[in-house]
């Protein structure tokens, strides 16, 4: 389950032992660089990416959704317009009756147009809330990988990098889950 900033704790581990990794880390002597276990930061490094994925699945998920969506807002529309076309049919056979029915027929292809219409719209709108915030747990992610690795050049403070990892929470409750 994604921490209150949207990440998910086991990326969120590592980047602790990473950034443990540098704060602990030996001065060089008479310099401001610091000495680094190369193996154990390629494991870390590693281990991060071997756990990103699992956001990158979660966005398919999303955009697989997206699509079952449209599609039964598709299946609907189609089954609504056969049942105005049946319906319309049906009613074809007086003149009185036929002009009611083209008249209402055309009513339930314009309901349901404008039916399939606003589900596909609430469905761009979901799926685009769920990328937008799936986007700033990434970016957030890959800022705090790209501070640790500058702080790793001796580029950052540390206590820069912890106010930054500290962001502010995630308003999608889906992505705290």
């Amino acid at each position: 389950m994604p921490d209150s900033r949207g990440v998910p704790p086991d990326v969120e581990a590592k980047l602790h032992h990473l950034e443990r990794l540098v704060i602990e880390a030996k001065a060089v002597p008479l310099s401001a660089s610091i000495m680094l276990n190369r193996a154990e930061i390629d494991g870390v490094v590693a281990d991060l990416r071997d756990a990103l994925p699992d956001e990158l699945t979660q966005a398919r998920w999303v955009i697989k959704e997206r699509d079952e969506i449209l599609e039964r807002a598709r299946a609907d529309a189609e089954q609504v317009l056969e049942d105005a076309r049946q319906e319309r049919e049906q009613l074809v056979s007086e003149r009185e009756v036929a002009r009611a029915a083209d008249a209402e027929s055309e009513r339930l292809l314009a309901d349901a147009r404008e039916h399939a219409r606003q589900i596909r719209l609430e469905a761009e709108d979901y799926v685009d809330a769920k990328l937008a915030n799936f986007e700033v747990v990434l970016n957030r992610t890959l800022g705090a990988v790209e501070r640790g690795r500058a702080r790793l050049r001796g580029g950052l403070d540390p206590d820069e990098l912890g106010e930054e990892l500290a962001g502010a929470p995630i308003d999608d409750p889906d992505l705290r889950d």
